[in-house]
């Protein structure tokens, strides 16, 4: 359904899921486009970033944010253009990085918002992927908390998706050895071929754990950690001495809804930190690294610009189709960052 001017879809959180969402816990609602008050913008949603960690946003179990309200809109970052500006700072046209969430149009006083220009309106998708929340995320975790040293191995998970892809040609620049785990041949091949890790393991073959030693033999030093369950108890006993291993994320158990079965994995995890010194930090981006993102954004942008990394996207028409695309990346069937593209504007010149 393509975007209108004077409605305003929305997708709401219709009843909180318990395991695994469907498309029975969002519905698609409409509204009369709102109307800015003095100091205020009107935002039109062009691009619609979706991530992981929302999937906890639409429980209501104790978090780092409050849950979505039954009944309200998903939030998310987008890139916005402004329709019609009240604010002294803004005026139509700008393109903007926002936080409208999955609707076509939203009211913003500014505070949230951050200008688009330059050599980022060249590819504004960027802003919600390498250059914004995903990049920063991989770039403040392996550098503040991995601290990778050239010549250490480094494991990522989720190798081909929008956080690990990055952590994984970043510490390929500091001159690490990189191997990356992900869910299939065609991702794996990617991982080797486009992204130039030195090897990648398809975390479906059996064996996980004796390939992930064979390739590599002196042990693991930093393992970038989003996903959980198996591929952690795989990495786990090949952490070396001092290790480090930053959480941004542990996909495989977000529709958990209860302990897993089977023999109490706690001892092990508690002995392996005590015994080889682990730091095992997670870290919360938008809440730890937000005095830094200038510099993440002045050094990722040069690598960016000197052709350094290859950064991916699944970009896919349709706000209504946002729900059956989360379901999807939460499945792991995306390759890439997952983008919606609500409108399809070009940026200024």
């Amino acid at each position: 359904m393509p975007q209108e001017k004077h409605t305003n879809r929305r997708v709401v959180l219709a009843s909180r899921p318990h395991g695994a969402p469907s498309e029975a816990h969002f519905r698609l609602e409409t509204q009369h486009v709102p109307e800015p008050a003095e100091g205020q913008v009107l935002l039109r949603t062009l691009l619609l970033s979706l991530d992981p960690y929302m999937r906890g946003r639409m429980s209501d179990a104790p978090s780092y944010v409050p849950p979505v309200p039954v009944g309200e809109v998903m939030g998310a970052g987008t890139v916005a253009v402004v329709e019609h500006s009240r604010h002294a700072e803004f005026q139509a046209g700008d393109w903007v990085v926002s936080q409208n969430g999955w609707q076509d149009f939203a009211l913003s006083d500014g505070r949230d918002l951050f200008k688009l220009s330059g050599p980022v309106l060249k590819h504004p998708s960027w802003a919600l992927g390498i250059l914004g929340m995903t990049g920063f995320t991989a770039y403040m975790g392996l550098l503040d908390i991995g601290k990778p040293q050239a010549g250490e191995t480094v494991v990522v998970a989720a190798a081909t998706g929008a956080v690990g892809s990055v952590v994984g040609q970043i510490a390929k620049l500091k001159g690490c050895h990189v191997v990356g785990i992900a869910g299939g041949a065609e991702k794996c091949r990617y991982a080797e071929e486009v992204l130039g890790f030195d090897t990648c393991l398809d975390h479906y073959q059996e064996g996980l754990g004796e390939r992930l030693k064979r390739y590599c033999p002196e042990g693991i030093d930093v393992y970038f950690e989003s996903t959980g369950g198996k591929i952690f108890e795989a990495v786990l006993p090949l952490m070396n001495n001092r290790g480090r291993i930053p959480v941004c994320g542990l996909i495989a158990d977000y529709n958990s809804t209860q302990v897993p079965a089977g023999p109490n994995q706690l001892p092990l995890l508690q002995s392996a930190i005590l015994r080889k010194r682990l730091l095992m930090q997670g870290f919360i981006i938008t809440l730890d690294y937000a005095d830094r993102f200038d510099e993440f954004f002045r050094k990722m942008s040069q690598w960016v610009a000197e052709d350094r990394f290859v950064f991916r996207e699944d970009v896919v028409d349709g706000l209504d189709n946002a729900p059956e695309t989360f379901i999807g990346m939460l499945e792991g069937k995306n390759f890439g960052k997952v983008i919606i593209r609500v409108a399809g504007d070009t940026p200024p010149q």
